[in-house]
Protein backbone atom coordinates (compact mmCIF):
# COMPACT_ATOMS: atom_id res chain seq x y z
CA UNK A 1 0.00 0.00 0.00
CA UNK A 2 1.34 3.42 -0.98
CA UNK A 3 0.94 5.99 1.79
CA UNK A 4 1.44 9.70 1.17
CA UNK A 5 0.70 11.84 4.22
CA UNK A 6 -0.05 15.40 3.10
CA UNK A 7 0.00 16.62 6.70
CA UNK A 8 2.05 15.22 8.13
CA UNK A 9 35.80 0.88 -1.82
CA UNK A 10 34.25 2.93 1.05
CA UNK A 11 35.36 6.34 2.19
CA UNK A 12 33.74 7.25 5.48
CA UNK A 13 33.05 10.83 6.48
CA UNK A 14 36.13 11.63 8.61
CA UNK A 15 33.93 13.57 11.01
CA UNK A 16 31.32 10.85 11.44
CA UNK A 17 30.31 9.75 14.91
CA UNK A 18 29.54 6.04 14.92
CA UNK A 19 26.27 5.01 16.49
CA UNK A 20 24.55 1.66 16.95
CA UNK A 21 22.83 0.37 13.81
CA UNK A 22 19.06 0.82 13.75
CA UNK A 23 16.58 -0.67 11.30
CA UNK A 24 14.11 1.54 9.42
CA UNK A 25 10.87 -0.40 9.20
CA UNK A 26 9.05 0.03 5.89
CA UNK A 27 6.11 1.75 7.62
CA UNK A 28 8.27 4.40 9.28
CA UNK A 29 7.16 7.88 8.24
CA UNK A 30 9.57 9.97 6.16
CA UNK A 31 9.25 13.74 5.84
CA UNK A 32 10.49 15.06 2.50
CA UNK A 33 11.14 18.79 2.75
CA UNK A 34 10.95 20.48 -0.64
CA UNK A 35 8.64 17.71 -1.79
CA UNK A 36 7.73 19.53 -5.00
CA UNK A 37 11.34 20.30 -5.92
CA UNK A 38 13.68 18.67 -8.41
CA UNK A 39 15.11 16.19 -5.91
CA UNK A 40 12.29 16.11 -3.36
CA UNK A 41 9.63 15.17 -5.89
CA UNK A 42 11.71 12.28 -7.16
CA UNK A 43 12.39 11.04 -3.63
CA UNK A 44 8.67 11.11 -2.83
CA UNK A 45 8.03 8.95 -5.90
CA UNK A 46 10.67 6.42 -4.86
CA UNK A 47 9.47 6.19 -1.28
CA UNK A 48 5.84 5.82 -2.36
CA UNK A 49 6.71 3.16 -4.96
CA UNK A 50 8.48 1.21 -2.21
CA UNK A 51 5.36 1.39 -0.05
CA UNK A 52 6.90 3.67 2.53
CA UNK A 53 4.86 6.30 4.35
CA UNK A 54 5.68 9.81 3.13
CA UNK A 55 4.81 13.24 4.48
CA UNK A 56 5.08 16.13 2.05
CA UNK A 57 7.04 19.08 3.40
CA UNK A 58 6.25 22.29 1.57
CA UNK A 59 4.53 25.61 2.09
CA UNK A 60 1.49 24.28 0.19
CA UNK A 61 1.05 21.10 2.30
CA UNK A 62 -1.97 20.73 4.60
CA UNK A 63 0.34 21.56 7.49
CA UNK A 64 2.88 23.79 5.76
CA UNK A 65 6.60 23.69 6.28
CA UNK A 66 8.34 27.06 6.03
CA UNK A 67 11.97 27.66 6.98
CA UNK A 68 11.03 31.11 8.29
CA UNK A 69 8.08 29.94 10.40
CA UNK A 70 9.10 27.21 12.88
CA UNK A 71 5.75 27.38 14.68
CA UNK A 72 4.40 24.55 12.49
CA UNK A 73 7.49 22.35 12.73
CA UNK A 74 6.29 20.23 15.68
CA UNK A 75 3.10 19.34 13.78
CA UNK A 76 5.01 18.63 10.57
CA UNK A 77 7.51 16.41 12.43
CA UNK A 78 4.94 14.50 14.52
CA UNK A 79 5.46 10.77 14.03
CA UNK A 80 8.35 11.25 11.58
CA UNK A 81 11.30 8.84 11.80
CA UNK A 82 13.47 10.17 8.97
CA UNK A 83 13.71 13.45 7.09
CA UNK A 84 15.19 14.59 3.78
CA UNK A 85 16.50 18.15 4.05
CA UNK A 86 17.27 20.52 1.20
CA UNK A 87 17.47 24.20 2.15
CA UNK A 88 15.87 27.09 0.30
CA UNK A 89 17.21 29.23 -1.17
CA UNK A 90 20.72 27.88 -0.54
CA UNK A 91 22.90 26.66 2.32
CA UNK A 92 25.25 29.51 1.46
CA UNK A 93 22.93 32.14 2.97
CA UNK A 94 23.98 33.45 6.37
CA UNK A 95 20.90 32.24 8.25
CA UNK A 96 21.10 28.63 7.03
CA UNK A 97 23.19 27.23 9.94
CA UNK A 98 20.80 28.81 12.43
CA UNK A 99 17.76 27.37 10.69
CA UNK A 100 19.40 23.93 10.51
CA UNK A 101 20.21 24.10 14.23
CA UNK A 102 16.57 24.91 15.00
CA UNK A 103 15.36 22.09 12.78
CA UNK A 104 17.71 19.55 14.34
CA UNK A 105 16.50 20.52 17.80
CA UNK A 106 12.89 20.16 16.66
CA UNK A 107 13.70 16.79 15.11
CA UNK A 108 15.20 15.51 18.35
CA UNK A 109 12.22 16.74 20.33
CA UNK A 110 9.87 14.97 17.90
CA UNK A 111 11.76 11.67 18.03
CA UNK A 112 13.16 11.81 14.50
CA UNK A 113 16.00 9.31 14.12
CA UNK A 114 17.65 10.00 10.74
CA UNK A 115 18.45 13.10 8.67
CA UNK A 116 19.63 13.17 5.05
CA UNK A 117 20.99 16.61 4.11
CA UNK A 118 21.40 17.84 0.54
CA UNK A 119 24.48 20.03 0.57
CA UNK A 120 26.63 21.92 -1.91
CA UNK A 121 30.14 21.24 -3.13
CA UNK A 122 32.77 23.80 -2.24
CA UNK A 123 30.52 26.05 -0.14
CA UNK A 124 32.02 27.11 3.18
CA UNK A 125 28.65 27.86 4.76
CA UNK A 126 27.25 24.56 3.53
CA UNK A 127 30.01 22.74 5.39
CA UNK A 128 28.99 24.60 8.56
CA UNK A 129 25.48 23.27 8.02
CA UNK A 130 26.82 19.76 7.55
CA UNK A 131 28.55 20.05 10.91
CA UNK A 132 25.25 21.07 12.52
CA UNK A 133 23.73 17.81 11.30
CA UNK A 134 26.76 15.78 12.43
CA UNK A 135 26.51 17.28 15.91
CA UNK A 136 22.74 16.85 16.17
CA UNK A 137 22.79 13.40 17.76
CA UNK A 138 20.68 12.02 14.89
CA UNK A 139 21.84 9.39 12.46
CA UNK A 140 22.73 11.18 9.23
CA UNK A 141 23.89 10.99 5.64
CA UNK A 142 25.36 14.01 3.82
CA UNK A 143 24.92 14.49 0.08
CA UNK A 144 27.15 17.08 -1.61
CA UNK A 145 25.83 17.60 -5.12
CA UNK A 146 27.23 19.23 -8.24
CA UNK A 147 25.14 21.36 -10.59
CA UNK A 148 21.93 19.64 -11.67
CA UNK A 149 21.44 18.39 -15.23
CA UNK A 150 17.80 19.34 -14.76
CA UNK A 151 18.71 23.04 -14.69
CA UNK A 152 18.30 22.84 -18.46
CA UNK A 153 14.76 21.46 -18.65
CA UNK A 154 13.13 21.91 -15.23
CA UNK A 155 14.94 25.09 -14.18
CA UNK A 156 15.42 28.57 -15.56
CA UNK A 157 18.06 27.46 -18.04
CA UNK A 158 15.16 26.04 -20.04
CA UNK A 159 14.52 29.50 -21.44
CA UNK A 160 18.19 29.83 -22.34
CA UNK A 161 18.17 26.51 -24.18
CA UNK A 162 15.05 27.48 -26.14
CA UNK A 163 16.53 30.87 -26.95
CA UNK A 164 19.86 29.38 -27.96
CA UNK A 165 22.11 31.40 -25.61
CA UNK A 166 23.42 30.44 -22.16
CA UNK A 167 25.12 33.43 -20.52
CA UNK A 168 27.19 32.85 -17.38
CA UNK A 169 30.23 34.44 -15.67
CA UNK A 170 32.21 31.23 -15.34
CA UNK A 171 34.69 31.53 -18.19
CA UNK A 172 36.07 28.14 -19.20
CA UNK A 173 35.52 26.51 -15.82
CA UNK A 174 34.36 22.90 -15.91
CA UNK A 175 31.61 21.31 -13.82
CA UNK A 176 30.69 17.64 -13.18
CA UNK A 177 26.92 18.03 -13.72
CA UNK A 178 24.89 15.44 -11.80
CA UNK A 179 21.47 14.04 -12.62
CA UNK A 180 18.62 14.51 -10.14
CA UNK A 181 17.62 10.88 -10.62
CA UNK A 182 21.04 9.85 -9.29
CA UNK A 183 20.67 12.18 -6.31
CA UNK A 184 17.19 10.82 -5.59
CA UNK A 185 18.41 7.23 -5.83
CA UNK A 186 21.18 7.91 -3.32
CA UNK A 187 18.86 9.83 -0.99
CA UNK A 188 16.29 7.03 -1.10
CA UNK A 189 18.98 4.47 -0.31
CA UNK A 190 20.19 6.59 2.62
CA UNK A 191 16.65 6.94 3.99
CA UNK A 192 15.87 3.25 3.58
CA UNK A 193 19.08 1.57 4.73
CA UNK A 194 21.18 2.24 7.81
CA UNK A 195 24.38 1.14 6.06
CA UNK A 196 24.61 4.70 4.70
CA UNK A 197 24.63 6.23 8.19
CA UNK A 198 27.55 8.58 8.77
CA UNK A 199 28.48 8.72 5.09
CA UNK A 200 29.48 11.81 3.13
CA UNK A 201 28.74 11.29 -0.56
CA UNK A 202 30.18 13.65 -3.20
CA UNK A 203 27.59 13.36 -5.97
CA UNK A 204 28.74 14.28 -9.48
CA UNK A 205 28.30 13.09 -13.00
CA UNK A 206 30.96 10.95 -14.70
CA UNK A 207 32.74 13.77 -16.57
CA UNK A 208 33.91 17.36 -16.25
CA UNK A 209 32.17 19.58 -18.79
CA UNK A 210 32.82 23.12 -19.92
CA UNK A 211 29.81 25.22 -20.82
CA UNK A 212 30.97 25.16 -24.45
CA UNK A 213 30.76 21.36 -24.35
CA UNK A 214 27.38 21.49 -22.62
CA UNK A 215 26.14 23.78 -25.39
CA UNK A 216 27.41 21.33 -28.03
CA UNK A 217 25.61 18.41 -26.41
CA UNK A 218 22.43 20.41 -26.05
CA UNK A 219 22.63 21.57 -29.67
CA UNK A 220 22.76 17.96 -30.86
CA UNK A 221 19.83 16.96 -28.66
CA UNK A 222 17.65 20.04 -29.14
CA UNK A 223 17.96 20.29 -32.90
CA UNK A 224 18.98 23.95 -33.01
CA UNK A 225 22.18 25.77 -32.15
CA UNK A 226 22.80 26.52 -28.48
CA UNK A 227 25.85 28.59 -27.63
CA UNK A 228 27.59 29.62 -24.44
CA UNK A 229 28.15 33.36 -23.90
CA UNK A 230 30.80 34.17 -21.25
CA UNK A 231 30.01 37.37 -19.38
CA UNK A 232 31.67 39.20 -16.49
CA UNK A 233 30.58 38.96 -12.87
CA UNK A 234 29.65 42.65 -13.05
CA UNK A 235 27.39 42.04 -16.04
CA UNK A 236 25.89 39.05 -14.31
CA UNK A 237 25.09 41.01 -11.16
CA UNK A 238 23.73 43.98 -13.10
CA UNK A 239 21.44 41.73 -15.14
CA UNK A 240 20.05 40.04 -12.06
CA UNK A 241 19.66 43.29 -10.10
CA UNK A 242 17.09 44.56 -12.60
CA UNK A 243 14.78 41.65 -11.87
CA UNK A 244 15.38 40.55 -8.27
CA UNK A 245 16.97 43.50 -6.55
CA UNK A 246 20.56 44.20 -5.48
CA UNK A 247 20.70 41.99 -2.37
CA UNK A 248 19.83 38.66 -3.97
CA UNK A 249 21.71 39.53 -7.15
CA UNK A 250 24.87 40.16 -5.15
CA UNK A 251 24.36 36.95 -3.18
CA UNK A 252 24.09 34.85 -6.34
CA UNK A 253 27.06 36.54 -7.97
CA UNK A 254 29.26 36.17 -4.88
CA UNK A 255 28.27 32.51 -4.67
CA UNK A 256 29.23 32.03 -8.31
CA UNK A 257 32.62 33.59 -7.58
CA UNK A 258 33.09 31.26 -4.62
CA UNK A 259 32.25 27.93 -6.21
CA UNK A 260 33.54 28.47 -9.76
CA UNK A 261 37.16 29.19 -8.86
CA UNK A 262 38.33 25.67 -9.71
CA UNK A 263 37.72 24.07 -6.31
CA UNK A 264 35.01 21.77 -7.71
CA UNK A 265 36.79 20.70 -10.87
CA UNK A 266 37.10 17.07 -9.86
CA UNK A 267 34.87 13.99 -9.97
CA UNK A 268 33.23 12.56 -6.88
CA UNK A 269 32.49 8.88 -6.39
CA UNK A 270 29.37 9.17 -4.24
CA UNK A 271 26.98 7.58 -6.73
CA UNK A 272 29.35 4.68 -7.28
CA UNK A 273 29.90 4.08 -3.56
CA UNK A 274 26.27 4.41 -2.58
CA UNK A 275 24.66 2.54 -5.47
CA UNK A 276 27.37 0.38 -6.99
CA UNK A 277 26.87 1.85 -10.47
CA UNK A 278 28.06 4.73 -12.60
CA UNK A 279 26.22 8.09 -12.66
CA UNK A 280 24.22 9.18 -15.69
CA UNK A 281 26.24 11.06 -18.36
CA UNK A 282 24.99 14.50 -19.42
CA UNK A 283 24.58 13.34 -23.03
CA UNK A 284 22.24 10.53 -21.93
CA UNK A 285 20.23 13.01 -19.88
CA UNK A 286 19.98 15.33 -22.92
CA UNK A 287 18.82 12.49 -25.19
CA UNK A 288 16.15 11.45 -22.69
CA UNK A 289 14.83 14.98 -22.24
CA UNK A 290 14.82 15.64 -25.99
CA UNK A 291 12.42 12.72 -26.39
CA UNK A 292 9.88 14.48 -24.14
CA UNK A 293 9.58 17.37 -26.61
CA UNK A 294 10.15 20.09 -24.02
CA UNK A 295 12.97 21.55 -26.12
CA UNK A 296 10.96 21.42 -29.37
CA UNK A 297 9.41 24.89 -29.24
CA UNK A 298 10.10 27.08 -32.31
CA UNK A 299 13.17 29.29 -32.16
CA UNK A 300 12.75 33.05 -32.05
CA UNK A 301 14.66 35.79 -33.78
CA UNK A 302 18.01 36.85 -32.32
CA UNK A 303 16.69 40.14 -30.94
CA UNK A 304 13.68 38.34 -29.47
CA UNK A 305 15.98 35.71 -27.94
CA UNK A 306 18.18 38.40 -26.37
CA UNK A 307 15.14 40.19 -24.96
CA UNK A 308 13.86 36.92 -23.57
CA UNK A 309 17.30 36.10 -22.19
CA UNK A 310 17.34 39.25 -20.10
CA UNK A 311 13.74 38.79 -18.98
CA UNK A 312 13.85 35.07 -18.26
CA UNK A 313 17.34 34.74 -16.86
CA UNK A 314 16.88 37.61 -14.44
CA UNK A 315 14.24 36.33 -12.00
CA UNK A 316 16.00 33.05 -11.32
CA UNK A 317 15.74 31.10 -8.11
CA UNK A 318 18.20 28.83 -6.37
CA UNK A 319 17.35 25.26 -5.69
CA UNK A 320 16.72 24.17 -2.22
CA UNK A 321 20.22 23.71 -0.92
CA UNK A 322 23.01 25.03 -3.10
CA UNK A 323 23.47 26.80 -6.36
CA UNK A 324 23.45 23.54 -8.33
CA UNK A 325 19.95 24.44 -9.43
CA UNK A 326 20.49 28.17 -9.20
CA UNK A 327 19.63 30.11 -12.31
CA UNK A 328 22.71 32.25 -12.74
CA UNK A 329 22.00 34.04 -15.99
CA UNK A 330 21.54 37.78 -16.23
CA UNK A 331 23.28 38.39 -19.53
CA UNK A 332 22.00 41.94 -19.66
CA UNK A 333 24.60 44.22 -21.18
CA UNK A 334 26.64 41.44 -22.76
CA UNK A 335 23.58 40.02 -24.51
CA UNK A 336 22.58 43.44 -25.81
CA UNK A 337 26.07 43.98 -27.23
CA UNK A 338 25.76 40.71 -29.14
CA UNK A 339 22.87 42.00 -31.27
Amino acid sequence: MVIVDQQMIKLKDPNRKDRPMQNNASNDLTLVIGSSGKTGGRIVQRLAKAGRAVRLGSRSANVPFDWHDPSNWPAVLKGVKSVYIPYYPDLAVAEAPGHLTQLMEACKAAGVEKAVLLSGRGEVNAQKCEQVVRDSGLRYTLLRAGWFNQNFDEGHFLGSVLEGVIALPIGQSVEPFVDCDDIADVAFAALANEKHDGELYELTGPELLSMDRVAEILSDAVGHAVRYMPISFEEHEAGLTKHMGPVFAKFLTDLMREVMDGRNEWLGDGVQRALGREPKPFAVYAEQVAMTGIWSKPRRSLKSRVKGLVQRQGPGRCKASSRRSCHAGGAGKAAAQAV
